[in-house]
C-alpha cells in the first residue's frame, strides 16, 4: 500500500444501524466530506487522511469507518480466492501482526460469511506463507489489523478498518444495567429528536445514563472517540501519521465546552441504576453537566415551561414489567398532564403496549435495538387543549 498523502482523497465508508443512516450523512458533511451517498446501514463518502481520522473521534453514529481497497465480482470459490490473492498483502500489514477478517454476505450464492471470511484468510495466509515460509496469525479478538469483506450478490468490497473495536464502545460505560442501549444507537435517538442542544432535555427513566451521557456529549461538543480505551485500527496501518492524528486529537479536545450548555436531567426509580449511571457520567466528566435523582418518573413535573423528554421504557423482552399495558398508559398520563410543552420521544419494542400511551403521535421512526424491531414515537405535548378539540 503507497503511503497515502495526507491530503489525497480516497473513497470511505461509515457503516451504521438500520434507520440512523441520514443522521451519519448529516455528520460526515459536518465533517466536510464530499461525494456525500446514502445506503442500507452504511454511507459512502470521499474524504482524506485527516477526515478519516476525523469521522473516528467525531462520528456519533457511526460503528465502523472503512477504507475500500478493491472491488471484483467473485462468480465461485475459486474466484473469491484468486480476487484475494492479487492484493499483495505485505504491503498492507506484516507478517508479525495479527488480523482478522469481518465477512458480510447477502443475496449471494456463497450461503455463509463465516465460509467467506475462511476463503479469504486462507487466500491472504497462502500468499505469505509462499512468499516467506510463514504465516501471519489470525486473532478474532484484538487484531493488529482488521479487514472487512462485503459480498452482495457476488460483488465483493474489501476494505480496511480504521477503527479497530466497533465505534459505539466509547469507553465511559464501565457499569450498566440490564438492558443496556448501545451508545450509537442512544446518539441516534437523540439526534433524530431535533433537540437543540440548548432546552432542557429529560431521560425520566435513566438506567445506567446512556441518553444523558450522549446528550450532554453533544451539548457540550465533546468527541465521543476521546474516551476511547483501545487504539484506533489506523494506528497500526503502514500509513498511519502519528503527528496528524495528535493534531486532529488535540483540536478535538480543544472544541469542548467547558461550562455547561443545557439543563439535562436524568431520573430513575432504581437507586441502583442511579448509581451505575452516576458512575458512568462521572467517567465521562460529565458530572457538572447532567443532573440525576432517584424519583418515579409518574410523580414528577416539567422543571420548564418547554424542552425534550426521551425515554426508554421496559419492552417485556429483557426487562418485566407486572402489567406493561398499565405502565404504558401511565406514561401516557404523566406525560398528557404533566409535561406540557415539551415533545416526548418514547423509544419502544412493544407496539402493541405502545397503543396504552392513548397520545396521538406525531411521527414513527422505524429502528431495531439488536434484532427487535422498534419504533420511535413523537409526542407534541400542547399546553391545555389544542382549539381544534385535545390531543385525542
Amino acid at each position: 500500500m503507497a503511503k497515502q498523502k495526507h491530503n489525497e482523497n480516497f473513497n470511505i465508508i461509515a457503516t451504521t444501524l438500520s434507520g440512523l443512516e441520514e443522521v451519519l450523512a448529516a455528520e460526515l458533511r459536518d465533517l466536510d466530506m464530499e461525494y456525500i451517498k446514502v445506503g442500507n446501514r452504511a454511507v459512502s463518502c470521499s474524504g482524506n487522511l485527516r477526515q478519516l481520522y476525523e469521522a473516528n473521534l467525531w462520528c456519533r453514529t457511526a460503528i465502523r469507518i472503512l477504507k475500500p481497497i478493491k472491488n471484483f465480482k467473485a462468480r465461485d470459490e475459486k474466484d473469491l480466492y484468486e480476487q484475494v490473492q492479487k492484493i499483495n498483502w505485505a504491503d498492507i500489514f506484516d507478517l508479525e501482526q495479527t488480523f482478522a477478517i469481518d465477512a458480510v454476505v447477502s443475496h449471494s450464492t456463497f450461503e455463509h460469511s463465516l465460509f467467506v471470511a475462511q476463503l479469504t484468510k486462507d487466500a491472504i495466509v497462502d500468499q505469505f506463507r509462499k512468499k516467506t515460509g510463514e504465516r501471519p496469525s489470525v486473532d478474532r479478538i484484538r487484531p493488529d489489523f482488521r479487514i472487512n469483506l462485503h459480498m452482495h450478490e457476488n460483488m465483493v468490497t474489501l476494505s480496511l478498518d480504521s477503527s479497530g473495536d466497533s465505534l459505539h464502545r466509547r469507553g465511559y460505560r464501565l457499569q450498566t444495567n440490564v438492558a443496556p442501549l448501545n451508545e450509537v444507537l442512544a446518539a441516534g435517538i437523540v439526534a433524530l429528536s431535533g433537540w437543540d442542544k440548548k432546552s432542557t432535555f429529560i431521560d425520566p427513566m435513566c438506567g445506567s445514563g446512556t441518553f444523558l451521557i450522549e446528550a450532554a456529549m453533544m451539548a457540550q461538543n465533546m468527541a465521543p472517540g476521546l474516551f476511547r480505551r483501545d487504539p484506533f485500527g489506523f494506528e497500526n496501518w503502514k500509513d498511519y501519521n502519528e503527528q496528524l492524528f495528535e493534531m486532529v486529537w488535540n483540536t478535538a479536545e480543544a472544541k469542548e465546552r467547558k461550562t455547561p450548555q443545557a439543563e439535562i436531567i436524568g431520573y430513575d426509580i432504581d437507586p441502583d441504576y442511579i448509581e451505575a449511571a452516576r458512575t458512568n457520567i462521572a467517567n465521562a466528566g460529565l458530572q457538572d453537566v447532567i443532573k440525576i435523582e432517584e424519583a418515579n418518573f409518574f410523580e414528577t413535573n416539567a422543571p420548564a415551561e418547554q424542552g425534550v423528554l426521551v425515554m426508554n421504557p421496559p419492552y417485556n423482552e429483557r426487562i418485566q414489567s407486572d402489567d406493561i399495558n398499565l405502565l404504558y398508559k401511565n406514561i401516557g398520563d404523566t406525560l398528557k398532564n404533566n409535561y406540557q410543552g415539551f415533545d416526548a420521544f418514547v423509544f419502544t419494542g412493544n407496539l402493541e403496549a405502545a397503543k396504552s400511551i392513548g397520545l396521538r403521535t406525531s411521527r414513527r421512526t422505524p429502528l431495531y435495538n439488536g434484532p427487535i424491531d422498534c419504533r420511535l414515537l413523537k409526542y407534541e405535548l400542547y399546553r391545555g387543549s389544542r382549539r381544534s378539540g385535545g390531543e385525542e
